[in-house]
């Protein structure tokens, strides 16, 4: 799924490469424009490179594509086989929306000091196919997978009403550096998905720059992020007494949401639910 990145012309040879290939699937003229292009000028192509990359991606949208997790084709980017393989409902706590045995109304954890959010839900665990399909979402500029998490998360149980009943959406900030440098904020993706006009992209504000939370242990992470995040002055009207839903990809330690939860419960939001695509087990230390 990686695209090739070893140079600018080998770059577009590739997406020349695999924009041909669909476009013969489909009978498209495409096809052959790549062809050509193929062939030219390495100088040529360094150009013509992002505007394949662009053309390959749109195409992509508009026909049958390969499903990214058994290669099933013609398909959806995740096959329903798959779906119902690795996207199973699963009976979660409703304070860390971990995964709990049917009998347990709540993890102990929760029990006994229940998180700032009122509620957390999550529509997978961050495992197989999962965790490799959100890394390619985060950090191999695929952006497209924003479409196929937000059509899991409609489908999920208690998802659909969650964000029928909240009157407001708010993605998960990134700090400007860390949004320059990748380029988009995968929250806000989401969001723009899920729920559009209820989404306020700028009402929750990243005021603080800290180090990734996945560079450290999982005790460091709540001092980490404690005070960087604060609601804009001229959104909080738009904040205080609503419902919030408070939107990420992943949830691990829960420290990033707390932080949030904390600044819009500042702000005088009313209630508050913590949803994500994904959910690490107890213990893990992924991101």
């Amino acid at each position: 799924m990686r695209r090739a990145t070893s140079s600018c012309s080998h770059g577009a040879e590739v997406e020349a490469g695999a924009l041909a290939q669909r476009a013969a699937a489909t009978g498209s003229i495409l096809g052959g424009i790549c062809v050509v292009m193929g062939r030219c000028g390495a100088k040529l192509r360094e150009y013509i490179g992002p505007m394949l990359g662009n053309l390959s991606r749109l195409l992509g949208r508009l026909t049958p594509s390969v499903c990214a997790v058994c290669g099933a084709w013609p398909s959806t980017s995740v096959c329903e086989h798959c779906i119902q393989a690795f996207a199973q409902p699963a009976h979660r706590c409703p304070g860390c929306a971990l995964k709990l045995p049917n009998a347990m109304i709540s993890c102990r954890a929760c029990a006994e000091n229940p998180p700032p959010w009122d509620r957390a839900l999550a529509v997978v665990d961050y495992a197989y196919p999962w965790d490799t399909l959100i890394a390619e979402f985060k950090f191999h500029e695929n952006a497209a997978w924003a479409h196929a998490f937000a059509g899991l998360m409609h489908n999920a149980p208690l998802v659909g009403p969650a964000l029928d009943d909240a009157d407001v959406v708010l993605p998960m900030p990134l700090a400007p550096e860390r949004l320059r440098h990748r380029g988009f904020n995968q929250s806000t993706l989401l969001a723009r998905q899920l729920c559009p006009h209820k989404t306020l992209h700028h009402a929750l504000l990243r005021v603080i720059h800290t180090a990734p939370q996945s560079s450290l242990p999982r005790k460091d992470r709540q001092s980490n992020v404690q005070g960087a995040f604060a609601v804009d002055p001229f959104q909080r009207e738009r904040i205080a007494g609503k419902k919030v839903v408070l939107l990420d990809d992943v949830m691990t330690s829960g420290a990033s949401l707390a932080a949030a939860t904390q600044a819009l419960r500042r702000a005088g939001a009313a209630h508050i639910t913590a949803l994500v695509f994904a959910r690490t087990a107890r213990g893990d230390t992924q991101p």
